[in-house]
């Protein structure tokens, strides 16, 4: 809960605990937040169990971390029932990724690399200059924007 408290930052609040309580109330002010702690603690168990109770013997094995999404779904993932595994990798990302690049860029995917010169290797060359677009092509012109 407190992980990342350094040692300054004990110390000080320490220091300020004396100096708001006192030395004399200070151990009954400790003593009040421990027991305050244990009965926060003891009714959240509480109500977990009436909630598992009312769920029924079908969700026994029930835990409440599960319900943050990334523990479900990591649950999930690793649940060889649903065959999940086998079609991740089965999924070449990187391929899919080439192939959406190609045709958006208007490449034909089954031309050789030959075919495409600006190309080597999947990679595009920056050393080439574009080539310059044809003198009658013109971007579209819409009087409703203007």
């Amino acid at each position: 809960m407190f992980n990342d408290i350094g040692s300054f930052e004990l110390v000080t609040l320490i220091v300020l605990a004396v100096l708001v309580f006192g030395p004399d109330k200070l151990p009954k002010v400790i003593q009040d937040v421990t027991r305050t702690i244990r009965r926060i603690r003891e009714f959240s168990e509480g109500a977990k169990q009436d909630i598992r109770q009312e769920l029924g013997p079908e969700f026994k094995d029930f835990e409440f971390e599960d319900l943050n999404p990334k523990t479900f779904i990591r649950k999930q993932l690793d649940n060889e029932d649903l065959g999940l595994k086998e079609i991740r990798n089965g999924f070449d990302l990187k391929k899919e990724m080439a192939e959406v690049t190609d045709a958006v860029n208007g490449h034909d995917t089954d031309a050789a690399p030959a075919a495409a010169p600006a190309t080597s290797g999947g990679r595009v060359d920056m050393t080439k200059k574009p080539e310059p677009p044809a003198a009658d092509t013109r971007p579209p012109f819409d009087a409703d924007a203007t």
